[in-house]
């Protein structure tokens, strides 16, 4: 393969999963290699898991708010909306409002979860099992996430499915099959905002023991969060929340049925399921890239760094960085230890980290052990996207079972 073959922006490339070739040539050729842009100014991808470390802890060299997070480039008024968004500030603000919003997310509050968490999982197994075959990214994937964070939000059991369809037109992906018109995504963004409005507003009335009720009623240095700030978060935690738990399910269960050999150990010794989703997270991260923009002249790895650059971090390449994981393209459940950055790390390090891992433990503990015969029912079909590793469609068959409830 030679340099000039790679090219990152080329979304067909992965349709077919992960280029991991180029990021094997690149980690061990030209780690902060330049990647150009037909539209944009080209930027540097990080491709060793120590230059990610390096820039995801210098929030002052490498800013999230300078240019957003996202590889293309913005206009002015887009970045002041994007930068209402906790993903896209840099400390101090990002500090301050980390504070409010990790209220929501401490270990004791994700723990009282748990139990509904596990009940979800097994009528979710329930739902499918009697029927011997699925379409396990809808029926499946993308079920827990969506009650979880709704239950966590105190999101009416009717009002679920609208949060739902809404964020899943502001995901924005590349993919034909889910491109809507500006128009389509204006008006998602606008309905999610009025719906946050609505029950931000009943909350501020009548508080709960939710998210919502932690967000409009807390203070960030004395002062309660306006509505734009409110509404930004209740969009960003809906969207996130979502998304990234479903990609890694249904990575899960491919990777799973793909790997028999650790499919038959997990089945065979459940103590290996924590595990089992680490190596899931490291091995197919749901986020493919981030970027940060240098905000001075400097080095990373070597290599010079020129402000107003752009730098991306390419998790899928740190995750299988030689130099930190023996054998890193093996799938191995009993991997230890597995320090992966499928979460990130240093102040952007995911909120939602805790809570991901208990869904991800909860669904895949379920389902390995009802149901554990699950194979391709037809191709699988993935998103044409180099932001999310995502399964669009993935259809597989198993040995009938009776309901658990």
């Amino acid at each position: 393969m030679l340099p000039g073959d790679i090219n990152l922006n080329d979304l067909f490339v992965f349709d077919d999963g992960i280029p991991h070739d180029w990021f094997r040539w690149m980690r061990a050729n030209d780690p902060l290699r330049w990647q150009s842009e037909t539209e944009g100014a080209g930027y540097w991808c990080v491709s060793r898991y120590d230059d990610a470390v390096a820039v995801s802890r210098d929030n002052v060299l490498f800013s999230s708010s300078a240019g957003g997070t996202n590889i293309f480039e913005v206009g002015e008024e887009q970045l002041v909306v994007l930068r209402a968004l906790m993903l896209n500030m840099d400390p101090p603000d990002h500090s301050k409002y980390r504070r409010l919003v990790n209220k929501g997310f401490t270990p004791a509050r994700v723990a009282n979860l748990r139990s509904g968490i596990v009940n979800m999982s097994r009528e979710i197994v329930d739902s499918i099992a009697e029927r011997g075959e699925c379409e396990f990214v809808d029926d499946v994937a993308s079920q827990l996430p969506m009650m979880s964070i709704c239950d966590m939000l105190g999101v009416p059991a009717e009002d679920r499915r609208h949060v739902y369809d809404l964020s899943n037109t502001l995901i924005g992906f590349d993919d034909p099959e889910f491109q809507v018109s500006d128009e389509d995504r204006m008006n998602a963004s606008v309905g999610m905002f009025e719906y946050a409005q609505k029950l931000g507003d009943e909350r501020r009335a009548n508080p709960g023991d939710d998210l919502v009720s932690v967000l409009v009623n807390g203070e960030v240095d004395g002062e309660k969060l306006n509505d734009l700030e409110f509404n930004s978060f209740f969009l960003l935690i809906a969207l996130a929340g979502n998304e990234t738990t479903r990609t890694v399910t249904s990575q899960a269960m491919r990777l799973l049925i793909e790997h028999p050999d650790q499919r038959a150990l997990l089945v065979d010794d459940p103590s290996l399921l924590s595990g089992a989703v680490e190596e899931v997270l490291r091995y197919n991260p749901a986020v493919i890239h981030f970027r940060r923009t240098a905000t001075a002249d400097t080095q990373l790895g070597g290599q010079a760094i020129k402000k107003g650059d752009k730098v991306v971090i390419w998790y899928p390449s740190i995750n299988r960085d030689e130099s930190m994981f023996d054998d890193p393209d093996t799938f191995d459940i009993r991997r230890s230890p597995n320090e992966h950055l499928a979460f990130g790390v240093g102040e952007h390090f995911c909120l939602g980290a805790n809570l991901a891992r208990v869904q991800l433990n909860a669904i895949l503990g379920e389902l390995v052990s009802r149901l554990p015969d699950m194979e391709f029912a037809g191709p699988v079909r993935r998103l044409h996207s180099n932001f999310i590793d995502g399964i669009k469609e993935m259809r597989l068959s198993f040995t009938p079972q009776g309901k658990a409830t």
